[in-house]
């Protein structure tokens, strides 16, 4: 059973940094972009940050540039993101996921999802 599991969200106060992990299970992911996507209530899934399978190449939605890091450990089989200055607009539920598509902005380019973890960001 392929799967991805989210880690590392919480409650934090702005300008507190929180680290997420997705750890994969099933099948290896070093041949898969791997992203972050986040969700709000009432809002679309969103593209945070995403990391090509080489491990080259990054992208990150302007309202994070700067301030979020994702990276990832092949022989783990997993991907990390290092969130920094956070901020209230940051809240949302962060979900992993993978896909065999570099770049992929939509959620149905992703194959693989992982079930989310709640990041709520106070001010």
């Amino acid at each position: 059973q392929v799967q991805l599991v989210e880690s590392g969200g919480g409650l934090v106060q702005a300008g507190d940094s929180l680290r997420l992990s997705c750890a994969g299970s099933g099948r290896t992911f070093s041949d898969r972009a791997m992203a972050w996507f986040r969700q709000a209530p009432g809002e679309e899934r969103e593209l945070v940050a995403a990391i090509r399978w080489t491990g080259g190449s990054t992208m990150y939605a302007d309202s994070v540039k700067g301030r979020f890091t994702i990276s990832r450990d092949d022989a783990k089989n997993t991907v990390f993101l290092q969130m920094n200055s956070l901020k209230p607009e940051d809240t949302a539920v962060y979900y992993c996921a993978a896909s065999a598509i570099w770049i992929g902005y939509r959620p149905r380019d992703y194959e693989y999802w992982g079930q989310g973890t709640q990041v709520t960001v106070s001010s």
